[in-house]
């Protein structure tokens, strides 16, 4: 059994089988998303193993900046990054997790932009900590995280991926790619509302860093301040803001559950359970009365068996 190596270790030499590669990945995602792992585990396992293996390269990314190391982090290093990217995508593993992802890009139509645009993500956060309006957050979502639904929608693939008849070659060509392009848009929603949903969960870590992620301009709205956040102020005016931002992720994954039914049907339920469990945490937010400086939200492992039920009805049926 692999071990997972310390935060402070480097990252193992390249030179293992692809199955203790995938094997790597997929302990990482277990051990870091528990949510998003069970999600992963309703899938066949080609397409499983391929997520774990984009999960790991993501999870690597966001420790550039976030991690034990952070502080050492210079734009540099995420150039050093990137030119590791290009190499991975010219099939040339520069790590050990790589071994797997080389893998997965050869069997799954990946593209290699979403990727780059993680990274641009990750070089907000070496020089900025506060965002002024909701249009610059929501821009930093999606290079961090609405770019995973790009990365993994090839992976999940779509119901109209197949080779139309020779009599109606055009049409269902065209027809095809618009369903694709609207389920693209509507992965990308889910991605920005898995992101918001982390900030509002993760306020109270944030602000130990010095980090505020919600805009400043919805502080404002609602009469609450930078220092009332730094001391984990509660009281009707957080509840407000919180009851706002929450209302917008919702709105977000609403818009995410449109394109569920345009992808192949053995994803619908794994994407359906990681879409719910996700948005539970916003639940166990408001459970909280929104202190989410002193409680940290997270799903009981008893409520997650309870959603998985519901999202394979609605795998079936919507």
């Amino acid at each position: 059994m692999l071990q997972l190596p310390k935060p402070e270790q480097k990252t193992k030499s390249p030179f293992v089988s692809l199955s203790e590669a995938y094997e790597y990945c997929r302990q990482v995602t277990a051990t870091y998303s528990k949510t998003f792992y069970l999600g992963t585990l309703l899938m066949p396992m080609p397409k499983r193993r391929a997520i774990w293996a984009i999960y790991e390269w993501c999870r690597r990314t966001d420790e550039l900046v976030d991690g034990p190391k952070s502080r050492f982090t210079t734009p540099e290093t995420l150039d050093q990054w990137e030119d590791n990217l290009e190499s991975v995508f010219a099939g040339r593993p520069v790590d050990m997790p790589d071994v797997a992802l080389v893998d997965t890009i050869k069997h799954f139509p990946v593209d290699i932009q979403p990727f780059r645009d993680m990274i641009a993500g990750q070089r907000m956060d070496l020089y900025r900590c506060r965002y002024e309006t909701f249009k610059e957050l929501e821009l930093y979502c999606y290079r961090v995280a609405g770019t995973v639904g790009l990365m993994t929608s090839p992976v999940l693939g779509f119901a109209g991926d197949r080779t139309p008849p020779p009599w109606d070659q055009k049409g269902n060509q065209n027809g095809n790619q618009n369903q694709q392009r609207e389920a693209t848009e509507e992965a990308i929603a889910l991605g920005i509302a898995n992101q918001l949903t982390n900030i509002l969960r993760d306020v109270g870590e944030d602000a130990e860093r010095g980090r505020i992620y919600l805009p400043l301009e919805d502080l404002a709205l609602f009469d609450y301040t930078e220092k009332d956040l730094m001391n984990g102020v509660v009281d009707d005016r957080w509840r407000e803001l919180m009851r706002f931002e929450i209302q917008r992720a919702r709105k977000f994954y609403r818009s995410a559950e449109q394109g569920i039914s345009a992808l192949t049907r053995d994803a619908r339920w794994p994407v359906w359970s990681a879409l719910m469990l996700y948005q539970g945490i916003l639940d166990v937010i408001e459970g909280n009365d929104y202190d989410v400086f002193r409680q940290r939200a997270f799903v009981p492992k008893w409520t997650k068996m309870r959603y998985l039920p519901i999202a394979w009805l609605r795998a079936q049926a919507l």
